[in-house]
């Protein structure tokens, strides 16, 4: 009976020696593969306005009416999504939308989009022209002489329903919803004259003319040198014909 006794306590105490180092093991912590990794947004390229977009609210759209607020060319611009018409971007840091409302037919939201983000400041073009043809650009307006890229800078893209070739004797553009005008080019690609209403005019066409750019220096011709004679003189020493 005492030996009995001896094996059950012997037992009980086996048994509560393996609870206790059960109850002290440590559990193994996994990480959750449920939730997913942060990622960053992907960097895009700096991207700049092609041109002077006009805004109401947030939208801008191929009519770009020239009485409307204005955001200068060369600012920074995102594309951020494109559905259907309707381009989604950030530029300088705001949201805005791009509408293709009058264009559809004549190009895709992507290809108008493509024209109006551009990769190169154009900032760096206007630099380089003249200070007449500057502050047209910067005022919005249109000057005689100026060239195609200047005008396009100035008040944008034409829409493409009503021009849809650039080579075109004029460009049709709208000051707001009712006040048209138009800018004819010259043979050589440049503003020959704008025409219109006269109050759509008198906003758009800035005083003076563009001047063309000079040319680059290494166009420029060589003087051209004047050889000179040794004359005689009545002593039989020669000088410098040139000399007086």
């Amino acid at each position: 009976m005492p030996g009995l006794l001896l094996n059950r306590s012997i037992l009980l105490f086996a048994a509560a020696a393996a609870l206790f180092a059960a109850g002290c093991k440590t559990d193994e912590v996994k990480p959750d593969s449920a939730t997913p990794a942060a990622t960053a947004e992907p960097a895009q390229p700096t991207a700049y306005t092609c041109c002077n977009f006009h805004y109401s609210g947030d939208w801008i759209n191929d009519g770009n009416y020239a009485q409307l607020p204005m955001i200068p060319a060369g600012t920074p611009i995102k594309l951020k999504s494109i559905d259907r018409y309707i381009a989604y971007v950030e530029i300088d840091g705001k949201k805005y939308r791009l509408g293709l409302d009058y264009g559809r037919t004549a190009e895709t939201t992507e290809q108008w989009a493509n024209k109006l983000i551009v990769k190169d400041d154009p900032k760096a073009r206007l630099a380089i022209w003249s200070p007449a043809v500057r502050k047209a650009v910067q005022g919005n307006q249109i000057m005689p002489g100026m060239t195609k890229e200047q005008v396009i800078m100035s008040v944008g893209y034409p829409m493409t329903n009503e021009n849809p070739r650039l080579d075109a004797p004029y460009w049709r553009y709208w000051w707001s919803s009712w006040g048209e005008y138009k800018i004819h080019w010259n043979g050589a690609g440049r503003v020959k004259e704008v025409t219109g209403h006269a109050e759509t005019v008198a906003h758009m066409l800035a005083q003076g003319h563009a001047a063309p750019e000079p040319a680059p220096a290494s166009a420029t011709p060589a003087a051209k040198t004047t050889a000179t004679k040794p004359v005689s003189t009545k002593k039989g020493v020669t000088k410098d014909a040139t000399a007086k």
